[in-house]
């Protein structure tokens, strides 16, 4: 019977586990609900500001230095956003592995690499490998103040119009639907300047007056665009990572709901073992007595 009561504790853990995955996945569902308004409330803003750059640039010459490139200047900047907390799947190893590629492909070119690295998470990968970065932050949790984003933004913007930097790649998780998400790469700057339209789509365009003139706004609205596209990269991370939590926790309460039948299944045929044994001392000294 000591296997059958060794079954029984190991069976109480298990069950222990299973009340502490299922809170954190009601937890990460309803963390998750309120960071998916977030990031879907963001999108329109960010079409429609892209849209209103095109149309601008249509209007006039789309000259700004935020659109040029930083020839000859052999430095970039890579931030990469992870997680202050695991069990969450593959999120982080994604990411990670996404910004490996950078890192090595920049190396490949000659150019050297600012590293800014956001979560514990991705800090520590960093760490392991003995690779410094340049700047971390390490108190974001379910949500990012605009203002915190516009700072990183604002300093971006002063260093790449300064000469200082060639380039800023943002590694983040891109959420497209509660059942995918990818680790994808933005290329924050220089920003892609807007394709020229055809002729057909010319013909159609509406011109517009414009007070003050395009150039002017679009001086505004650029710097405004990296702002906009940054934070919409960390609000896309942040509800990818409740969403992964939530499937990882989900599939651990399966895991452990199996793991206790399993362990049910085993508790009774050791019991029933230990009780066949009993039966047949029984029967066999009942037999040396009659004997």
């Amino acid at each position: 019977m000591a296997k059958a009561r060794a079954i029984v504790k190991r069976r109480k853990a298990v069950r222990n586990i299973r009340k502490i995955t299922q809170t954190m996945q009601l937890i990460a569902t309803a963390r998750f609900q309120k960071c998916l308004q977030r990031a879907i409330a963001g999108r329109p803003y960010t079409e429609r500001m892209s849209a209103m750059i095109e149309s601008l640039s249509a209007a006039g010459s789309a000259d700004h230095p935020l659109l040029a490139s930083n020839d000859g200047v052999l430095r970039g900047v890579l931030l990469t956003i992870t997680s202050n907390r695991g069990l969450c799947g593959s999120y982080n190893s994604a990411v990670l592995r996404q910004a490996g590629e950078v890192m090595r492909e920049q190396q490949a070119a000659g150019r050297q690499l600012s590293i800014e690295v956001v979560g514990k998470k991705g800090l520590g990968y960093l760490r392991f490998l003995g690779i410094s970065a340049e700047r971390s932050i390490t108190d974001v949790e379910d949500r990012i103040a605009y203002g915190r984003v516009a700072e990183m933004a604002d300093r971006y913007i002063a260093m790449y119009t300064e000469r200082k930097i060639s380039a800023v790649d943002v590694v983040y998780t891109r959420f497209v639907s509660a059942g995918v998400q990818r680790a994808s790469r933005l290329r924050l700057l220089p920003i892609e300047p807007p394709k020229a339209a055809d002729e057909a789509t010319a013909r159609k365009r509406i011109e517009f007056e414009y007070s003050p003139p395009p150039q002017e706004l679009l001086g505004k609205l650029i710097p405004e665009m990296v702002k906009i596209r940054l934070y919409q990269c960390f609000n896309d991370s942040i509800v990818s990572e409740q969403v992964a939590r939530m499937v990882a926790m989900k599939s651990a309460t399966e895991a452990a709901g199996d793991m206790i039948k399993a362990l049910t299944s085993s508790y009774n045929r050791a019991r029933q073992s230990g009780i066949t044994m009993e039966l047949l001392d029984i029967m066999g000294g009942a037999s040396a007595i009659d004997g």
